[in-house]
């Protein structure tokens, strides 16, 4: 595969990088290795150290690492520099928190005494992807590094000089060689990697077909895996609802990152007294965005991330329309330059149409018209994903209530599902499987080892 960087507001290449070499993969896995045995036996305070300069550095560096963003795959820079800094804070979290969360745990046996400890797997392997370039890295290196794991990462191919950049974040905080390692590999070495002995877990960020196929392929040398896989997010408006606030965040939760987001609102679902009004409001909304250069600050709609992206979301437009979905509005690309897409509309989506099902990244939105609160839980649920979702209503018991009865790994009452921290994050069915954030997310890739004191003498 390719490792550039083309900047898709005016389809100009910056840099061509080669692929690791087999040779240098094999380097760099026992230089992982090498790390990990001396690395595992450092204390939280010596690991925190470091992670608190990579926050503090990172923050430093804000506009570098976020203009390369913005150049590598076209975040606005005001985006672009909120990534920089979520990401810098993942990072602290971790670092505060480790220690407290993989303290060891005792156990109240009915005799003698147990208590689980917390040990490190070893040389992990991370797939992320392009769509948050800084932020998916921290949330998979900065706990499984505070754990005191090591990390090989193959980014996404187009984003190869933010990879880099992070990378050399990490030796600049002092991290030691093979702590933190950035490969631009190829799809076979990926298998070659899951299947190395000295891989102990592997995580990915990106699509089903993606997370189909490493899973497998870490399934047969019985490697744990974690997978987030994305989703379709259903947006409820319930007939309660304060229309001008939800009508906001509904175009946040659409347009943010351009859509290209694993829990953008992607399937809106209005209950019928309120839906009129919300379309009017929310199309004028979609329509006062301005296509422009993502370094601008005047810019409120940025190109997508790749010129392929682009050509899949129009060919997932257009046979939605053969199908028999409503064009409400946009459905094409912006003349001009660059990879721009119009803010879209979709309505009147049967159950048969492709679009029912799939996931649209980017800036589309699919809306669906329900009788009732029951009607918007049942098409919610009617998903293969289930990612994240939210619901907008006044009455906050209702909220939680609808939101109980979604089957998906997070939900949001009024407001759109978002991330932090300190909040757990991942989904379910073909969303995947595992968390990453919160103090679950430290807990994927370390053995819970159960040690049991009992009298020599007690019985069996």
């Amino acid at each position: 595969m390719s490792y550039q960087s083309v900047n898709p507001f005016d389809g100009i290449e910056h840099a061509v990088f080669s692929e690791t070499t087999d040779v240098e993969l094999d380097v760099a896995l026992e230089a992982a290795e090498h790390c990990f045995k001396s690395w595992q036996h450092t204390t939280f305070a010596e690991r925190a150290a470091i992670a608190h300069q990579a926050a503090s550095l990172i923050r430093e560096r804000e506009d570098k690492f976020a203009s390369m963003m913005t150049l590598e795959m076209g975040k606005r820079l005001i985006e672009a520099k909120g990534e920089v800094a979520l990401s810098a804070d993942i990072i602290d979290y971790y670092a505060k928190h480790a220690e407290h969360f993989l303290s060891t745990e005792q156990l109240l046996p009915a005799t003698g005494s147990a208590v689980i400890e917390s040990a490190p797997f070893g040389v992990l392997f991370g797939v992320q992807p392009w769509n948050f370039p800084y932020y998916q890295l921290a949330r998979f290196a900065a706990p499984n590094l505070m754990a005191g794991n090591v990390v090989m990462v193959k980014h996404a191919g187009n984003v190869p000089q933010c990879a880099m950049l992070f990378e050399k974040l990490w030796r600049d905080a002092g991290a030691p060689l093979g702590a933190y390692t950035n490969l631009m590999i190829s799809y076979d070495q990926i298998n070659r990697i899951i299947d190395d002995k000295r891989i102990k877990g592997v995580a990915l960020t990106g699509g089903l077909d993606a997370g189909v196929k490493i899973a497998a392929q870490a399934g047969k040398s019985m490697k744990k895996t974690t997978m987030e896989l994305g989703g379709s997010d259903a947006f409820i408006v319930l007939e309660d609802a304060e229309l001008d606030k939800t009508v906001e965040w509904a175009l946040w939760a659409k347009m943010n990152n351009m859509g290209q987001c694993c829990v953008a609102a992607k399937r809106f679902i209005i209950v019928d007294a309120l839906y009129d009004q919300f379309l009017e409001k929310f199309q004028i909304g979609l329509a006062a965005l301005k296509a422009g250069n993502p370094m601008d600050s005047a810019t409120t709609l940025g190109p997508l991330a790749t010129e392929a992206a682009l050509v899949k979301l129009l060919d997932q437009t257009n046979r939605a329309i053969a199908a028999g979905a409503t064009l409400v509005m946009g459905g094409k690309r912006l003349d001009g330059k660059g990879s721009f897409m119009q803010p879209t509309i979709l309505a009147d989506i049967a159950p048969d149409n492709p679009a029912y099902k799939e996931e649209f990244f980017g800036p589309v939105a699919l809306l669906f018209r329900v009788e009732d609160e029951d009607a918007a839980i049942t098409l919610a649920n009617d998903s293969e994903f289930g990612l994240g979702g939210s619901v907008f209503t006044r009455d906050e018991a209702r909220g939680k209530r609808v939101a109980s009865r979604v089957n998906t790994g997070m939900m949001f009452v009024n407001h759109p599902t978002w991330t932090a921290p300190d909040l757990p994050f991942g989904g379910i069915k073909n969303s995947g499987y595992g968390r990453e954030l919160s103090s679950m997310g430290i807990q994927e890739f370390v053995n819970k080892k159960l040690v049991r004191v009992a009298a020599i003498d007690a019985p069996a």
